[in-house]
């Protein structure tokens, strides 16, 4: 089973494991989390330090070569430090993604486990709106410590949802920031889960994104750049500009063909599509001694060809196939 394990049904090989070290955030954005809260699994239910970095390792065993820690907010796990040392310790490539709120008091600890790469959530150039969003009034911080880790040198990747006539008329001052700022802005489709109040009329689409680019920028100014193996984001640059532009199109132009990404949550359960309602619990058999890798095995087994089964926009639009998802901040970025 060892060199199957992480190979599904339609020959996709998973190198890529997204662990969530816990639910809770110190932002409450409204596409990720419901106006009223969400559930949160009891302490007994997440895993520890020691149970993140069995699972991680089983993984690894396995062929993952790539580790990203995601909440919720994984900084504000009290033991995140040290789980990240302690992962660094696996031939793992290690990065994370953040909201930056407190990601200045943990420079060091990151540079000193390898983590180069940061992705950071930010879906608004404008302090108000930001605070509308986020029902948070962190800004000034947040956006102070993207400039902290651009001058600290990681490769720093900023990540905005787009919601149609909220933020859609940043897409050019983000593109703009690419001028003088060494990131990767990345404008990621508006996804359904439970409780952020999708539908498919708030979508920006790939298409729209690149309109609205062009609409300022001369064709000709406007290089597409070779995407990585694997990569969800169809990549831009503007001529001259030190940063880059990208657009993750998970709704309106899907990546699933080349998807290599499982997910494991906060309380150890392995998702195989961010899409998927459906989860596999790791955890209780990790406490009962079991061997998880049958349980991998299967979850990976059952991984639809393309978004959870809704293969279609339609199936999509079905309230029904998306709202028993759980709430992204529960999931994992």
């Amino acid at each position: 089973m060892k060199s199957t394990l992480l190979t599904d049904q339609f020959g996709r090989q998973h190198s890529y494991l997204r662990i969530s070290l816990t639910e809770r955030c110190n932002l409450r954005c409204t596409y990720c989390m419901p106006a009223e809260g969400v559930p949160l699994s009891p302490k007994s239910h997440i895993m520890t330090f020691d149970e993140v970095y069995a699972i991680a390792k089983t993984f690894v065993a396995h062929g993952v070569t790539k580790i990203r820690l995601t909440g919720g907010e994984p900084l504000v796990r009290k033991d995140a430090g040290l789980i990240i040392e302690k992962l660094a310790s696996l031939p793992v490539e290690l990065a994370i993604t953040t909201n930056a709120v407190n990601v200045d008091q943990h420079i060091e600890a990151l540079k000193k486990s390898g983590v180069k790469s940061v992705n950071v959530s930010l879906d608004s150039l404008n302090r108000e709106k930001f605070n509308q969003i986020t029902r948070r009034d962190y800004f000034d911080r947040v956006y102070k410590n993207i400039k902290l880790l651009i001058t600290e040198g990681f490769k720093v990747k900023i990540n905005a949802v787009l919601i149609k006539d909220f933020n859609d008329n940043e897409i050019v001052d983000f593109v703009e920031f690419t001028k003088d700022h060494e990131v990767s802005m990345r404008f990621i489709e508006f996804m359904p889960f439970d409780g952020n109040k999708w539908d498919y009329s708030k979508i920006v689409s790939y298409q729209d994104i690149l309109d609205k680019v062009a609409q300022v920028y001369p064709k000709d100014q406007i290089e597409r750049i070779q995407d990585a193996p694997n990569d969800t984001s169809k990549n831009y640059r503007i001529k001259g500009f030190k940063g880059t532009f990208a657009v993750i199109s998970s709704v309106t132009n899907p990546f699933c063909d080349s998807c290599n990404r499982l997910r494991l949550t906060a309380n150890g359960h392995i998702k195989n599509c961010l899409f998927s309602a459906k989860e596999s619990d790791l955890l209780t058999p990790l406490r009962e001694g079991k061997n998880i890798e049958e349980v991998i095995y299967n979850a990976v087994q059952a991984k639809f060809k393309m978004r959870g089964g809704m293969d279609t926009l339609n199936k999509l639009k079905a309230p029904e196939l998306h709202t028993n998802n759980r709430s992204m901040i529960v999931i994992g970025g």
